[in-house]
């Protein structure tokens, strides 16, 4: 009877590795002792199997999601500091946590000067979306132009495009901060164009709408890439201070501590 049970352990583990089914693989044994223990049936010792693997699975999909994003630091909105910048609408931030912005292929624009938290709040929605299952891609946008542009050299811009594609949302950070070349400013309008209801774009920036074509070079192609941002559109908008100046300041400010005797 025991080298029955030890060839079907054998054999258990061998189809359960072939189908890739690690969560299982791993924890069968435990889990078949304790169903033992409390009584439980077959099928109730499958039940937590299927669950272990269901829960498992989706923290290593998560895990590859938020690899794939690449945010440049982990950030929620539980770190953020909302008295420092009043400015923010948190209820509808916390709305659009939820992700249905997502469904409907909205756009989310974060206008304000450097250091109000605009990556931050982009970078929270965007870990919350993770989250949810959808596929996050985060660039800077001068990144972003560079790639376009040498993907346009090298004859690979097709290829760029198929991969940006794929994105449920596309997170374009620091709008406005350098200036693009034409071609630069063309490659990005290609871009936020074949996003336009397709997918959800994020775009943080510096500068007020009046003030884009100082980045994009074409009073054109400003007007035509703010008609296809702003049509289905959350604006937020950070009025206040910068919160790392600020900071720096209370630093400063703190007395020093004394030096222990010698």
């Amino acid at each position: 009877m025991k080298s029955q049970q030890t060839k079907s352990t054998v054999l258990l583990h061998h189809h359960l590795k072939a189908l890739r089914l690690p969560t299982m693989l791993r924890e069968c044994e435990k889990i078949a002792s304790v169903c033992s223990h409390d009584n439980i049936d077959h099928l109730g010792f499958l039940l937590k199997l299927c669950e272990l693997e269901l829960i498992d699975r989706e923290k290593r999909s998560t895990e590859r999601r938020l690899k794939a994003a690449q945010f440049p630091q982990h950030k929620t909105l539980d770190d953020f500091d909302f008295s420092a910048q009043p400015s923010l609408n948190r209820v509808l931030i916390s709305e659009l946590l939820r992700g249905e912005y997502i469904d409907r292929r909205e756009v989310i624009i974060l206008i304000g000067n450097p250091g109000t938290g605009k990556t931050h709040i982009a970078t929270a929605l965007g870990l919350a979306a993770c989250h949810q299952g959808r596929r996050v891609r985060f660039y800077r946008v001068t990144e972003l132009v560079t790639q376009l542009m040498e993907a346009r050299e090298e004859r690979q811009l097709l290829k760029l495009k198929k991969q940006l594609g794929k994105w449920d949302v596309l997170i374009l950070d620091e709008l406005g901060y350098v200036p693009t070349s034409k071609v630069g400013a063309e490659l990005l309008f290609d871009v936020i164009s074949t996003a336009y209801e397709r997918q959800s774009v994020i775009v943080t920036t510096n500068l007020p709408f009046e003030q884009w074509t100082e980045v994009l070079g074409s009073e054109r192609l400003t007007g035509a890439v703010l008609d296809r941002l702003t049509h289905r559109c959350h604006i937020l908008e950070a009025t206040g201070p910068s919160y790392r100046l600020q900071d720096a300041q209370r630093r400063r400010e703190q007395p020093a501590k004394p030096k222990p005797p010698e």
